[in-house]
Parts: C-alpha cells; sequence; structure tokens
C-alpha cells in the first residue's frame, strides 16, 4: 500500500493518529473498489442500519420470500456477509422452480452477497429472519477504562 493512494485527508490524519492504519486501508479499500465493498452493484437487498441504544444496534436486511434455508451470515476479520444460497450464478442446479399453479412469478429469490465492516470493539449478538426482515444484532463492547468515571480531587 502506498500512501500516496489515500485522498489527501488520510495523509493529513496520519500523523496525528496512532493505530488506525487499519481504518485508513479500509477506507483505500472502499475508494479503489476493492471487491469487498463492490461485490454487488444493485442496491439489493435493501437494508437499514439502527442504533437501538447506547452501545446496540440493529442491521435489518429486508428478505421477502427468502427461508432461513436459503441465506447465510458470516464474519470473518472484522467483514459481516449475509448472502443467498439461492440463485448463484455459479450453481444452475440451484435455480429455483416455480410452484405448481403460477400464473405470473414477480418475487424472485435471487444471488446476492452484501458485506459490512464491523468494528473491532463491535460483538455479533445473533441474527434472526422473521416476517422477511433479517435482523442482525451488534453491540459495541466498551472496557471499564475507556467508560466515563468521576475522578475525586484532593
Amino acid at each position: 500500500m502506498t500512501i500516496n493512494k489515500l485522498p489527501s485527508i488520510f495523509n493529513q490524519l496520519r500523523p496525528f493518529s496512532v493505530g488506525f492504519d487499519n481504518l485508513f486501508d479500509h477506507f483505500e479499500n472502499m475508494l479503489d473498489g476493492n471487491e469487498y465493498f463492490c461485490t454487488n452493484s444493485y442496491n439489493f437487498p435493501f437494508y437499514n442500519l439502527v442504533k437501538t441504544g447506547d452501545f446496540t444496534y440493529d442491521i435489518e436486511v429486508a428478505l421477502a420470500g427468502y427461508d432461513k434455508k436459503d441465506i447465510y451470515v458470516t464474519y470473518e476479520n472484522n467483514l459481516l456477509r449475509v448472502g443467498s444460497r439461492v440463485g448463484d450464478p455459479d450453481d444452475s442446479s440451484d435455480q429455483e422452480k416455480p410452484r405448481k399453479g403460477t400464473i405470473h412469478k414477480g418475487i424472485a429469490k435471487r444471488y446476492f452477497s452484501k458485506v459490512f465492516t464491523i468494528a473491532d470493539d463491535v460483538e455479533i449478538k445473533g441474527a434472526e429472519l422473521k416476517d422477511g426482515l433479517l435482523k442482525i444484532s451488534l453491540k459495541k463492547i466498551v472496557p471499564e477504562a475507556k467508560k466515563k468515571k468521576t475522578i475525586e480531587v484532593k
């Protein structure tokens, strides 16, 4: 990685930051069109990022028509991946068969892959698919040393 590839704001911030190299690398990968961030040029599936408390968040992914067996959620190296097992363009045997009596098929289960970057201090608490909405719960872990405390003045 070369520092010159980064936008000037990052170059200006580097001398004043220690331990944030992975953050700068993350943004560089995003700006370079890295595969992690350009896995799906379509805006599918739609999703919400919701702050549910001081240190809790939900990622809500709209997956109408998908079953639990149709999707996967994985986490590795700070990357949370949500994707489909159906409609995978590399697997022709996995094509969805129309139900008997279907006159028009307007709701398609199609292949998708979404990647979210998760900070080091955020923990994945769980995932639930209910009523076509996949909810992934996250919690920011704040160490005791970083929590607010009152210092007694002597």
